[in-house]
């Protein structure tokens, strides 16, 4: 009996505390939509925020991709089960929203006596999950942009000395590695954050109505015009003349895996990707991201942050609460911030947080050489209401319409043209039945 006791109080000390002081900690849970590398950084920082006071603990749960997170979320709820918190990735926001099953991001923190200058976060960040009228709902936690990786070895091997602006220059690129020897000058897939959606944000160009959604649920999808549609017909131009290759996990390695490999000269993705890439890069590979290009006769546009925030949801005890606020404060100290972009490709949230990476020299260490991009592209200027963000339904519905239409256009089964039409009008359709599940009820 003694033995195991001791045993007990041992593991107990281990973790941090004796039995009396691990019962006096205000617990709270929180659900994530990451896995691997990414899970692994989560859990790193539910750790530093545990070690860092004696007060409260988070219990850190992945519940696989955000989809999952977000359809358990809806199911937790429905038992009377839900966590505290719930990361949530950028286009479910909307659906958050009209739920109505959490607690505002303000309300918490005031509620707990935080002073939080709402000021910090980042203009093109915070007004992705802000209302109409600018206020916060949840807190940005995992944000990135899209950008163009680019292999400058295979660049110089073709005589280009500096990486493409413009796509104009990227056809060119393209046309002369072709000529050097680059069976993949660029490699695509049919995700359509950084093709379609980034795309239309650095242009200035409406993805839809009601500036984008954030107007009202009656927003109608517009996309199927001028420079998005001649885009697109680009692209698969582009695609039946070799220049681009469709790389996807399906066929064995996804543009990322496919760039780092040296396989293909060029691709765009999530500046979240330059560890990756960092990490699995083909022996002497010489690369680095720069901005996404625009066309000529553009003015460039800051580009859109992408992947996802954290909720507070309703109906949890009053001490998650107060657990949950510390927790936040945590998260946006400096030091939390440049921990988080340290062991992870994504960018600081807060203007405090960006101010830690360029006087610690951060991005002039060699492992992070060229993540300031992000900032840059990101910062370039103040949001409009075609690069703010997207308040749209049934995104995720969207997005896997996406895919297939354009799977189908590269496949040689429509033109470019009936592609965009069948997906404009299959947009539509999702908005609809989005505005008839929340029908009588507003966007915040």
């Amino acid at each position: 009996m003694f033995r195991k006791t001791a045993l007990a109080t041992g593991l107990l000390l281990a973790l941090g505390g004796t039995g009396a002081q691990a019962q006096q900690r205000q617990g709270f849970t929180f659900w994530y939509g990451l896995t691997g590398q990414l899970s692994e950084a989560v859990q790193s920082v539910c750790k530093r925020f545990n070690e860092s006071q004696a007060q409260y603990s988070v219990t850190c749960t992945s519940q696989g991709d955000y989809a999952r997170a977000l359809q358990n979320t809806i199911a937790a709820f429905r038992a009377n089960e839900q966590p505290t918190v719930v990361q949530v990735y950028d286009v479910g926001t909307a659906d958050l929203m009209l739920a109505e099953v959490y607690r505002p991001a303000r309300e918490l923190m005031a509620s707990q006596g935080h002073q939080v200058n709402w000021n910090n976060y980042l203009p093109p960040i915070a007004a992705y999950y802000a209302t109409s009228k600018g206020e916060m709902l949840s807190f940005p936690f995992n944000s990135s942009t899209a950008v163009m990786y680019w292999n400058r070895a295979a660049g110089q091997k073709a005589g280009i000395d500096q990486p493409p602006a413009t796509w104009e220059q990227v056809a060119d690129a393209a046309r002369k590695m072709k000529s050097a020897g680059q069976a993949c000058p660029i490699a695509l897939d049919f995700d359509s954050w950084a093709m379609f959606e980034q795309f239309a944000a650095i242009h200035d160009l409406p993805i839809a109505t009601r500036a984008n959604g954030y107007g009202g649920l009656d927003a109608e999808y517009v996309f199927n015009q001028g420079l998005m549609k001649q885009h697109f017909n680009n692209l698969l131009g582009w695609y039946k003349e070799g220049l681009i290759q469709i790389r996807t996990a399906q066929s064995g390695k996804d543009v990322i895996a496919s760039f780092a490999a040296g396989d293909c000269a060029m691709t765009f993705g999530s500046i979240a990707s330059h560890t990756t890439i960092r990490r699995t890069a083909a022996q002497g590979l010489d690369w680095t991201p720069v901005m996404l290009p625009i066309y000529e006769g553009s003015k460039r546009i800051n580009s859109r942050v992408g992947g996802a925030s954290l909720w507070t949801l309703k109906g949890r005890p009053e001490g998650e609460y107060k657990a949950a606020a510390a927790f936040f404060a945590f998260l946006a100290t400096p030091d939390s911030e440049e921990y988080w972009s340290t062991i992870t490709g994504y960018i600081p949230v807060t203007a405090t947080g960006q101010s830690r990476l360029e006087q610690s020299g951060f991005y002039n260490k060699p492992e992070n050489a060229g993540r300031e991009v992000a900032m840059q592209s990101l910062l370039l200027t103040e949001p409009t209401e075609n690069s703010r963000g997207l308040r749209l339904g049934n995104m995720t519905q969207f997005r896997a319409a996406y895919a297939n239409e354009m799977q189908a256009a590269f496949a040689g089964q429509k033109t470019m043209d009936q592609a965009l039409a069948a997906l404009q009008a299959q947009g539509n359709q999702l908005l609809r039945r989005f505005e008839q599940t929340y029908r009588g009820k507003q966007l915040p």
